[in-house]
Formats: structure tokens, C-alpha cells, sequence
């Protein structure tokens, strides 16, 4: 493993997968693609950071720490003597309370989807830990993409696949811009 210059904590990865091909990462999700996993549970978790992935297109590696907690803890219950439906009908109550607490932390929210400042400023916070030199300047183009790519009629309508990134060879960060 190497360290890489894109902060403290990013490590690579090396994984051969079963076409002997080699990937040298430290993205979880591309890991996770790669895995040949057998037990139930563990394909539980793949399956998980995948939807996150899908979903969100990052926190695999919190999907997948959290859930390996879960399991572990789950995994001392059954050894205390809790059956697993019990642990069970304890994660879903906890799950109820998080979302009632979750509601009460909302810090921002966006009331209208077209308007720049306020998506913006919401894509600050995503951006700042991936690109910290870069994010106020990415938040802006993020957001203009998106709202050009939003369809008129469904504003909950936004599909990702509509953004594209291209590079172009010989130009500046500070060159990017929304076409």
C-alpha cells in the first residue's frame, strides 16, 4: 500500500480479482464490485454499499463500517442469549428513533430546486471534504449542471445520468465550465 497526496487518510488498496486483473484503489465501491462473497450476511453488505453507491455515488466505506458495527454488536446480543428476532425488533426501534432525531438536526434546507445560491450551498458541504481546494468553485458548476439537466415539469424528476464530465487536455482547473 501507498500513500497519495489526496489527504491523510486516503490509503491504496491493491485487488486481484478472478480474472487475475489488477485494480489499485482506494474506493470501497470499486472493491466491493469486485468481491466474490458467499455469506449471506456479508452479501448483505455488498448489496448495501452498492444501493449507497447507486444512490448517492459515495459513503460506501461509512455504509460498510456501520454495518459490519451492527453486525458485531448484533453478533454479542446472540451470545448474551437474545434471539435475532429480538435484535431485530431493537434495530428497527432504533431506527424509528434516528428519524425522529435526524428531522430535529436538518440544518438547511432547500425550498427551491432551481434556485443557484441555495443548491450551491447545499453542495458545499458534500463537495468540501472530496475537493477542499476546490469546492466552492465546483459547487457552483455542480449546481448549474444540475439545474440545467432538471426537467421542467418534475422537479423530483433528476436523473444523474443527464450530468457528463469531460475533460479537456491542457486546460485549468479554474477553466471548467457548465455548456
Amino acid at each position: 500500500m501507498t500513500k497519495t497526496s489526496l489527504g491523510p487518510d486516503s490509503m491504496k488498496k491493491m485487488v486481484i480479482n478472478h480474472l487475475d486483473k489488477i485494480f489499485v484503489t482506494s474506493d470501497a465501491a470499486t472493491i466491493m464490485k469486485e468481491l466474490e462473497v458467499q455469506h449471506p450476511a456479508a452479501k448483505m453488505v455488498v448489496m448495501a454499499s452498492k444501493m449507497q453507491e447507486d444512490e448517492c455515488g459515495d459513503n460506501t466505506n461509512f455504509v460498510i463500517t456501520f454495518a459490519g458495527e451492527l453486525l458485531e454488536q448484533a453478533e454479542s446480543l446472540i451470545k448474551m442469549g437474545l434471539h435475532p428476532s429480538e435484535i431485530v425488533i431493537g434495530y428497527e426501534g432504533a431506527t424509528k428513533k434516528t428519524e425522529e432525531i435526524l428531522k430535529s438536526l436538518v440544518s438547511y434546507t432547500i425550498k427551491d430546486v432551481r434556485n443557484r445560491d441555495e443548491v450551491s450551498l447545499a453542495l458545499k458541504s458534500v463537495l468540501a471534504p472530496k475537493i477542499f481546494s476546490y469546492y466552492e468553485l465546483f459547487s457552483d458548476i455542480v449546481a448549474d449542471a444540475c439545474i440545467k439537466a432538471l426537467p421542467h415539469g418534475n422537479p423530483n424528476g433528476f436523473d444523474p445520468e443527464f450530468v457528463r464530465v469531460a475533460k479537456i487536455v491542457g486546460g485549468k482547473v479554474e477553466d471548467s465550465h457548465v455548456i
